[in-house]
């Protein structure tokens, strides 16, 4: 990413709040005020801020070890280069926002990312910070980057690792080629502020749904063009001139708030959760003081595989059955069939289709398995069988 990108990045993901985080920060200020200022029943007062202060560490455990992770952060960076050298806003920030996804989805952050692939993936991770605060936690992490659109071309993140003795692998990456990442399996993929960012971004949320069950993504959305025409209840994207935007030529798609969830279903994804930020009621794609960012937690939709009719019916000669498929994330699969336990052989290939089979029988068993393109690995199977009577 740019220098300009990511300051546009950062000002408005820390910039806005929701209605709900202003509600619950006037909440967290209420105890506060009125323990200082009631006499009478400090006491009573102070026992409700002690409660309040449990239930944050019980609900959003990581906010505060964010924070302090930050603040250490700074000052081994500052011990190793000038602060002009640092990419200058922390994206630890988002942390909480995180947190709030998950709370929503009734789901916890480290376990979506402690899976069987034991990998998540950090994307645009500018010095590294998420990355290296997730290892701290106790997760193998990739930090990827661009190196020739990052702030100090990935140098920062590869100093910041010595300095913290870390293991996390920093790759360069451009996601607009046709891109391979290091561990092609994740648990869960960060790709926070980087979606607008992309030439392609169907090719890339398609991609990662490939390589992950949980994906964290943000990304700028508006809900009206510069002069007030309405985006909101419309699946579309805006495409930004060169300079539009920050004057920042990486800027491409700004999606409505329609757009955007269609491009989730459309790649492959379920929604859990979604929350906004910033200007969530006259937001536009370029406007730095109308600024608004969608936050969601995305979980790979799994792929769809069935036959029909099953049992087939008794009739003369063999019976039939379609079998049909959808792969979900754009990838082909390959389907085979085995009679009774015997060979595999290949029956059909394709990401989303449909083919029959004139040949079932009575008394034998039909298992059709969806395989993906190599057939190395088992996305779904279904058992055939014919009625007897």
């Amino acid at each position: 990413m740019t220098q300009k990108q990511l300051r546009v990045d950062q000002n408005s993901n820390a910039s806005g709040t929701t209605l709900t985080e202003t509600f619950r920060q006037f909440y967290d200020w209420l105890p506060r005020v009125l323990c200082n200022r009631l006499e009478g029943a400090p006491a009573a007062f102070r026992e409700l801020e002690r409660k309040r202060k449990t239930r944050e560490r019980t609900t959003y455990p990581l906010r505060q070890l964010a924070r302090t992770t930050q603040q250490n952060f700074w000052e081994i960076k500052l011990a190793e280069r000038p602060k002009s050298f640092w990419y200058p806003y922390s994206t630890l920030r988002n942390v909480a926002v995180l947190e709030e996804l998950c709370s929503k989805a009734d789901v916890n952050l480290l376990e979506l990312c402690r899976g069987v692939h034991e990998k998540v993936a950090d994307i645009g991770a500018a010095d590294g910070d998420l990355a290296f605060f997730l290892e701290k936690l106790g997760l193998s992490v990739e930090a990827i980057d661009n190196e020739y659109t990052n702030f100090n071309r990935l140098e920062g993140a590869r100093t910041l690792k010595k300095a913290l003795n870390s293991s996390v692998a920093i790759l360069s990456i451009d996601l607009d080629s046709q891109f391979t990442l290091g561990a092609q399996k994740y648990d869960a993929i960060f790709l926070l502020g980087t979606l607008y960012h992309l030439k392609n971004p169907f090719f890339v949320l398609e991609s990662l749904a490939r390589m992950a069950k949980y994906c964290f993504l943000s990304t700028r959305i508006a809900r009206q063009t510069a002069d007030g025409a309405p985006l909101t209840s419309h699946p579309v994207a805006y495409l930004l001139e060169p300079r539009e935007c920050n004057n920042d030529d990486t800027n491409f798609w700004i999606f409505s708030d329609q757009g955007l969830k269609r491009l989730i279903d459309r790649t492959g994804w379920n929604l859990l959760s979604y929350l906004t930020i910033g200007d969530t009621t006259t937001s536009t794609p370029a406007d730095p003081q109308r600024d608004e960012r969608a936050f969601c937690l995305l979980k790979k939709r799994p792929p769809s595989f069935s036959a029909s009719p099953n049992p087939v019916p008794v009739g003369e000669g063999p019976g039939t059955t379609t079998v049909s498929w959808d792969t979900a994330d754009g990838s082909i699969g390959r389907i085979y069939v085995s009679v009774n336990r015997g060979q595999e052989l290949l029956f059909a290939d394709g990401h989303r289709s449909s083919a029959s089979a004139y040949w079932i029988e009575t008394g034998s068993e039909y298992e059709f398995r969806l395989y993906n393109s190599d057939h190395t690995e088992l996305l779904a199977k279904v058992t055939v069988t014919r009625k007897t009577k």
